[in-house]
């Protein structure tokens, strides 16, 4: 099936956009985050995409970015969240704030999105919270004491860094959000408990 679809595009809907590879013309339904990324009608743009195959049709799901694919097989995996509830939530929040959301279990900033209650918010963050570290290997972090004290301070910064970075972050608002969480949670701190912290800094900081 479809991986990736690169071509001119032809027109953007309210939750679609139509691709044209080599004449023909595709439809994928998008977040309006990722369609907000498209570039103007005419202009050549790429998507990642997800297919979903059924008896009387077959759909495409576009991403401008993997994470956003990551996240799309993250959500459609818990139980009540299908594809078009699952754009819906990632047209509300960025891969960086649903991770966020998933860490500290707030289901209230799921419930952001148009279509989720307060019911299916608390399940996707408590089934999410052990599958999200098989998608988004960045978020799978060292147990706290591990490595016996090998890694320095500044490589347990950077990777806290380089782990915000990969969740959406911009690496100067990653390396301030670090930096403040050291602070708060002290010296001896493991890497877990620092990009969390860093987390909650980084979305605080957007609010």
């Amino acid at each position: 099936m479809f991986a990736k679809l690169r071509g001119a595009v032809d027109s953007i809907g309210e939750d679609t956009v139509i691709i044209d590879v080599g004449g023909v013309g595709y439809l994928v339904h998008a977040s309006t985050r990722t369609l907000s990324q498209l570039p103007p009608v005419g202009q050549t743009m790429s998507l990642f995409i997800e297919t979903q195959v059924r008896e009387d049709a077959i759909t495409l799901f576009g991403f401008a970015k993997q994470e956003d694919q990551r996240w799309f097989k993250l959500l459609t995996s818990v139980q009540g969240v299908g594809a078009r509830l699952a754009l819906s939530i990632l047209s509300a929040l960025s891969p960086a704030e649903l991770s966020a959301a998933v860490a500290h279990q707030d289901k209230a900033a799921v419930s952001r999105a148009n279509g989720v209650g307060p019911k299916l918010a608390q399940r996707i963050v408590i089934e999410l919270k052990d599958k999200v570290g098989a998608i988004l290997p960045d978020f799978e972090v060292a147990p706290a004491g591990g490595g016996g004290g090998a890694a320095s301070a500044g490589s347990l910064l950077a990777d806290a860094v380089s782990a915000l970075v990969n969740l959406g972050y911009r690496p100067a608002e990653a390396s301030t959000a670090v930096s403040t969480a050291k602070g708060k949670v002290g010296e001896d701190a493991s890497l877990d408990a620092l990009i969390k912290a860093a987390l909650k800094e980084a979305m605080s900081g957007r609010l």
